[in-house]
């Protein structure tokens, strides 16, 4: 993997960048839709490319891990050639679902033993077989295996899941030198930043991060609960130490509004399942505010749901149209609704890129953000 600094903005920290992995270029800031089981739920990989027009995807571990299982990931070749899709794939190393999803989790030195929350049979997670496992999936970028701790955390709690998460970190390093990839290309290793809401501990993570000199890196436990004001005060702490010339990757944020303020701060990478999920629900997110479809104020709008986006179903169906099919439980209405706002997520995050660009992202950003966080 490579990653090429085209600019940083003047007046922040925002970056574009270029990065270059076995299945094509990735331009940066960028969002990356989320398929936990290699599927971004209610979306085609058709639809991926040329309706949300997404260059890079998520995969997750712990779900391909139990379903459908390293064996036939192997056999079919890895996850792109599984799952149809023949640009970059990033992994999370399971770490978070282990930790949210899995029952009667024990964490130990070793790694940490769950019971799978579709059967409930008993497995082991350790530094050394997550970068197996990921080794065998195939994506371009693979996660570090991390503890994410809960918010609130206490003190000793956080501080003790961080040099855990660190001392895994460097197993994970070593087991990545002690394999090869299978497929024929290369796979980096992102190390994840973590310490809660504690300044400190987010300090001495950022450093020891940083100094693995890992191909790119990520920040960890935040949008878990925290105010907005905190995840970005950790954010611009954790974007300072980190070095300038690799990714920088927040992980799990969030809103659009909460994705300009962090690329404002100097993140690269982001991805989030709100979209899709509050698509399902009715919530849409476009360039005029956040709408509520199912609201009775849409069921005679007939104007499209998005004019603000080109080339996409987002201006080729009606609020109307779109309401109606909520009102009836059609599932057409929820794959939609989750197109749009990925298209729009995507659109958001190129329009960052051009203000970067361009040289004026902290004006644009200044006047997108409150027009964003309306409700209409």
């Amino acid at each position: 993997m490579d990653f090429q600094l085209s600019v940083t903005d003047s007046k922040s920290s925002a970056r574009a960048g270029v990065i270059s992995t076995a299945h094509g270029d990735i331009e940066t800031p960028i969002f990356m839709p989320v398929g936990t089981v290699g599927s971004v739920k209610g979306v085609t990989q058709q639809q991926l490319k040329e309706d949300v027009q997404a260059e890079i995807i998520l995969g997750n571990t712990y779900h391909l891990y139990l379903r459908p299982g390293t064996n036939i990931l192997e056999q079919a070749g890895g996850i792109h050639k599984f799952i149809g899709w023949d640009k970059p794939i990033l992994t999370d190393s399971g770490g978070y679902q282990v930790f949210s999803l899995a029952n009667n989790r024990k964490l130990k030195e070793e790694g940490a033993v769950f019971q799978s929350h579709i059967d409930g049979s008993k497995h082991l997670f350790t530094p050394e077989n997550v970068i197996d496992i990921q080794r065998s999936i195939g994506a371009d970028i693979i996660m570090a295996f991390d503890e994410c701790p809960p918010y609130p955390s206490e003190y000793s709690y956080a501080k003790t899941s961080m040099e855990l998460t660190h001392r895994w970190l460097a197993r994970c390093v070593q087991q990545m030198s002690n394999t090869e990839p299978k497929y024929g290309y290369e796979q980096s290793l992102f190390p994840i930043i973590q310490g809660s809401t504690f300044s400190d501990l987010r300090k001495a993570s950022s450093e020891f991060i940083a100094n693995m000199e890992c191909d790119g890196n990520a920040i960890g436990g935040l949008s878990v609960g925290e105010p907005e004001e905190m995840m970005y005060e950790m954010c611009a702490l954790c974007c300072n130490i980190l070095p300038e010339d690799k990714p920088r990757y927040l992980m799990g944020v969030g809103t659009p509004w909460n994705i300009l303020e962090n690329i404002s701060l100097g993140v690269d990478m982001f991805d989030c399942v709100m979209p899709t999920r509050n698509g399902r629900n009715g919530m849409l997110f476009t360039s005029q505010g956040v709408i509520n479809i199912k609201n009775k104020k849409w069921e005679d709008d007939f104007s499209v749901i998005d004019n603000g986006i080109e080339n996409t179903i987002s201006n080729f169906y009606t609020k109307a149209y779109l309401r109606h099919l909520f009102v009836a439980n059609e599932l057409l209405g929820k794959q939609i609704a989750s197109i749009h706002n990925l298209a729009f997520y995507m659109h958001l995050v190129k329009q960052a890129r051009h203000h970067i660009l361009q040289g004026d992202f902290a004006e644009w950003k200044n006047k997108m953000i409150p027009v964003l966080k309306q409700r209409l």
